[in-house]
């Protein structure tokens, strides 16, 4: 039998109701890292240890999202806002706290209640014109990221003398091993051993650049910016919401969930692992700004940032071998686990798109496909760090601001097919959730209009333009409110009263069985709109840096 039949055997004796699940392999027991629930368990979960067996058994592809956003490219960009900046930017690790939450917990609604990844879905309820946008974007911006995270082993290893032509290979191939062992355990017990070291060493950090807690506080709560506010410091902080809050993660998350067997019945423990993820992320974040300002404030290396291999000579310098050593460790973690998660979501999300057995349930044999496209991305990038002369820094920079241009289109699609009652039923967004959702669109979009009129214009004053787009963003978002509001009311009144239906049970018919979308006028200017928007500031991002090459 096959997933498209009214029942599917995933084992003897155990029949499981017709899913929109797209590989057989991600119907069954949930086999984490740290524990096992069977496919047919409906116990309730009363004590406290019955709760906290089932969370480490459930949680991973939250923590692994999360912890993975802290990759090669958000070290070095972390490092830069606490070497260039002090500890001034810490405001907007804080910011960044509720938008990750709010974007990764619509992704584990879509992932448990469909069962189908997000390319897939996009593929299906926009049409094959805005999948191939999407999917050609997060294949460009992911590859290019894989790039980052070897450019960041590369460097965290010269810092122990290991050459290039060594470092980079090697862990290409550890990569490729740890993937292919046909066990999601033992995939993602290898990523809990990365991620615990870099819990143990996040601490650390912090004790040896001696901050003070005074300035750390006031920083973390009262928004400003040491020195003054330019371009430059505008493209600084569109890297660090890129680097924080990036595309990858929702296609990773949904697929890891899916691939996970996570059903609806497990959501709230899904979401609590996403929560602690966001949480120990943005600990991570803050704990590299706070190293870089303390341990540089006052010294040559103060707003001299170059490179993450940089800093660790720098930290080698001024606090001595163990705090490079640290970080040198850390950036090396940091770029495995990037490597692995943004690599394991291009290949998830071509495998969804185009019916390939995409699991890691599967072994090498069983899914091909799948796994040589993992492998093929993770050497090409491994290939191109080890091209002589290639311009690696500047790459990090601009694929951690590419990627905050792109995440308002990619906030998009994840809202309205959160808003789709076909896909979601009664998963559907709550009022509350969509307002924070346009709210974030818009902050976002925001920032890409004003990086977009300063590399015109690059005269111009920041400040006040920041101010004046603010202020028509408000009024914008104001506008939209109440004309959502009035046509709220208007469906209220017609809505024929939906029976209740279970939550915990219900499942996203297949795909086929589903009515077409309807697209109407406003919303195909919306999405036009958002096309002009990427076109916009994707060639303002490539004048931008390659003007900042030439400068260099």
């Amino acid at each position: 039998m096959t997933i498209n039949e009214n029942v599917s055997l995933i084992e003897p004796n155990v029949a499981v109701a017709r899913s929109a699940v797209l590989d057989e392999a991600h119907l069954g027991d949930i086999k984490g890292a740290l524990g096992t629930i069977r496919v047919n368990d409906t116990t309730p979960r009363r004590s406290l240890k019955q709760k906290i067996l089932t969370m480490l058994a459930i949680m991973g592809p939250g923590l692994i999202a999360m912890v993975g956003d802290n990759d090669a490219g958000g070290v070095a960009t972390y490092s830069q806002a606490g070497q260039n900046y002090g500890t001034s930017l810490l405001w907007v690790i804080v910011l960044l706290i509720p938008v990750l939450i709010v974007n990764q917990e619509m992704v584990v609604r879509l992932g448990a209640v469909t069962g189908v990844g997000h390319a897939r879905l996009i593929l299906e309820r926009f049409g094959k014109f805005w999948a191939a946008f999407s999917i050609g974007d997060l294949f460009l911006l992911n590859f290019l990221t894989i790039v980052t995270e070897f450019i960041g082993i590369a460097m965290a290893l010269s810092f122990f003398g290991v050459e290039q032509a060594i470092s980079v290979p090697v862990s290409a191939a550890l990569l490729i091993i740890m993937v292919i062992t046909g066990s999601f355990r033992r995939w993602e017990r290898f990523m809990y051993l990365f991620i615990a070291l870099n819990l143990i060493l996040v601490p650390l950090l912090i004790i040896f650049c001696n901050p003070s807690a005074g300035q750390i506080m006031r920083d973390t709560f009262i928004p400003g910016l040491e020195g003054k506010f330019d371009s430059k410091a505008l493209l600084l902080i569109i890297g660090i919401v890129g680097t924080t809050v990036a595309p990858w993660q929702l296609f990773f998350q949904q697929s890891n969930v899916i691939d996970k067997r996570i059903t609806p019945r497990w959501i709230k423990y899904e979401q609590m692992d996403t929560y602690i993820g966001a949480f120990i992320t943005a600990f991570g974040a803050a704990a590299l700004i706070i190293a870089a300002a303390f341990a540089f404030n006052g010294t040559s290396f103060h707003g001299q940032f170059s490179d993450a291999g940089a800093v660790a000579k720098g930290f080698a310098d001024v606090s001595g071998f163990w705090m490079g050593a640290m970080f040198s460790i850390f950036l090396l973690n940091a770029s495995i686990i990037g490597a692995a998660a943004v690599s394991l979501s291009t290949a998830y999300a071509f495998g969804d798109t185009f019916g390939i057995k995409h699991s890691l349930h599967r072994n090498f044999k069983d899914a091909r496909l799948f796994y040589v496209l993992y492998a093929g991305l993770v050497l090409v990038a491994a290939a191109i760090v080890l091209i002589p002369n290639a311009p690696l820094g500047l790459i990090t920079m601009g694929v951690q601001a590419l990627a905050g241009l792109l995440l308002p289109s990619a906030t998009v699609f994840l809202l309205l097919l959160c808003n789709d009652k076909h896909v979601l039923g009664p998963w559907t967004n709550p009022t509350w959730l969509n307002v924070i959702g346009t709210v974030i669109i818009g902050v976002l979009m925001m920032l890409s209009f004003v990086m977009a009129i300063t590399t015109v214009f690059p005269e111009i004053d920041v400040t006040i333009l920041s101010l004046i787009l603010a202020t028509i963003l408000t009024f914008g978002l104001l506008i939209t409110g109440v004309i959502a509001f009035i046509s709220r009311q208007k469906k209220n009144e017609v809505m024929v009263r939906e029976p209740k239906l279970d939550k915990n049970s219900w499942r996203m018919s297949p795909l086929n069985s589903l009515p077409k979308p309807i697209w109407s006028t406003t919303k195909n200017l919306a999405m036009l709109c958002m096309w002009g928007y990427l076109g916009m500031t994707a060639i303002v991002l490539v004048i931008k840096v390659v003007n900042m090459a030439i400068g260099t």
